[in-house]
């Protein structure tokens, strides 16, 4: 008996240690914290888990929690007996809180989406006046619009970025989106983009989706007919300019999260296959609070709360010591380089899942984040 008990208690006990060590609490933890209106529960993890992401792992099984996906304003939250998380509830007034700062995704939870194809939906051919572009209270004219009917209700969006992915074993190049013209076509104004394309035109890419960015919304007063080819739609109040070029799609209840429940990926993804593809509104780079694009969704296990760490790509470096320093960089073939190790700088949380890619919110970071790097598991050291 004594014998068979031992491999049992020799594998609990095992399990006891890499749980205690997955779940390392920080050594300043408060023994309690109030939960305030406006924290996140990254922030709150925070303050008790060097890991945040491994939140879950301490408080989900907790009996004592009636819901234990919701935790709100006025909660009171210790640590408990082995490390498990018990609260004390407040009063129930106040929405719960939520895993990332809403004021930061609200525009990429309400207004973006991802589809793998626009060129079929309805577009604005023209605006009230022969204007280029409408406010307000102006009619749009759009062709396409067959079959609607008076009063009913569009968004109008705008494909902004063409999202694709590139296996650095095809190539030597990475992710990357493309900027679109207002009709929905791919501007090669990029020099390293234009090169690229124009040496494997879309060969060995992938396309992860083309962004539509809600404009506005209106409703039809005139449904083409007797010998007008366009129907009429008067732009609602509010909303940014419409402009010819724009696509329209039916108003719709958009379903997105508001919980956001940090954890590890599912699997770990083979080297080049995660990367950052996008930093919306800006050029290469983006810090914490920033949103950024990511080449994997949710046919890669990714769903919301997933935590990346972000991971700038080691460098193959000409050995001009071995070599000579005289040498241009592009004579040194791969025997005379040293590959450099990748560099850490941030994590990032998923809080929108498409199919075949996400956007993230980097969460923290010591350097920026920049298109092209690497994603891996947040516990990884290299």
């Amino acid at each position: 008996m004594l014998k068979r008990l031992l491999p049992v208690c020799a594998v609990a006990l095992l399990t006891v240690g890499s749980y205690a060590a997955a779940v390392e609490t920080r050594g300043d933890h408060p023994d309690t914290y109030v939960v305030k209106k406006g924290d996140t529960l990254w922030d709150i993890a925070g303050k008790f888990l060097k890991r945040p992401w491994l939140w879950p792992e301490i408080w989900q099984a907790n009996p004592q929690i009636n819901n234990p996906h919701l935790i709100y304003p006025g909660d009171v939250i210790s640590l408990a007996y082995l490390d498990r998380v018990a609260v004390q509830e407040g009063p129930r007034g106040e929405a719960p809180i939520t895993g990332v700062p809403l004021s930061e995704v609200e525009p990429f939870l309400k207004d973006v989406r991802v589809v793998d194809e626009f060129e079929h939906l309805p577009y604005v051919v023209s605006i009230e006046e022969d204007r280029s572009r409408g406010i307000s209270g102006m009619s749009a004219y759009v062709v396409g619009l067959e079959g609607a009917r008076p009063g009913q209700r569009y968004a109008f969006v705008r494909p902004t970025v063409r999202f694709t992915w590139l296996d650095r074993t095809a190539c030597c190049d990475i992710g990357f989106k493309t900027d679109l013209d207002f009709r929905g076509a791919r501007i090669f104004a990029d020099y390293e983009e234009y090169w690229t394309t124009a040496v494997l035109p879309d060969k060995g890419y992938e396309q992860l989706g083309y962004e539509l960015r809600q404009m506005n919304t209106g409703s039809v007063t005139m449904v083409a007919g007797g010998g007008v080819e366009a129907s009429t739609i008067v732009l609602d109040e509010g909303g940014n300019e419409v402009r010819i070029g724009d696509r329209l799609i039916p108003v719709d209840a958009q379903p997105y999260d508001l919980q956001f429940f940090p954890h590890p990926p599912k699997q770990q993804f083979e080297y080049g296959r995660a990367q950052v593809i996008g930093v919306p509104d800006a050029l290469y780079h983006g810090g914490p609070h920033d949103v950024i694009a990511l080449s994997v969704g949710a046919r890669d296990g990714v769903d919301n709360g997933t935590v990346f760490s972000v991971w700038r790509v080691g460098s193959n470096t000409p050995d001009r010591v071995q070599y000579s320093m005289n040498r241009s960089p592009d004579l040194f073939g791969d025997g005379s380089r040293v590959r450099l190790p990748d560099e850490f700088t941030g994590h990032v949380m998923v809080f929108r899942t498409f199919d075949k890619m996400s956007y993230g919110l980097i969460m923290d970071g010591i350097k920026p984040a920049r298109i092209g790097y690497e994603l891996k598991h947040p516990d990884t050291m290299q």
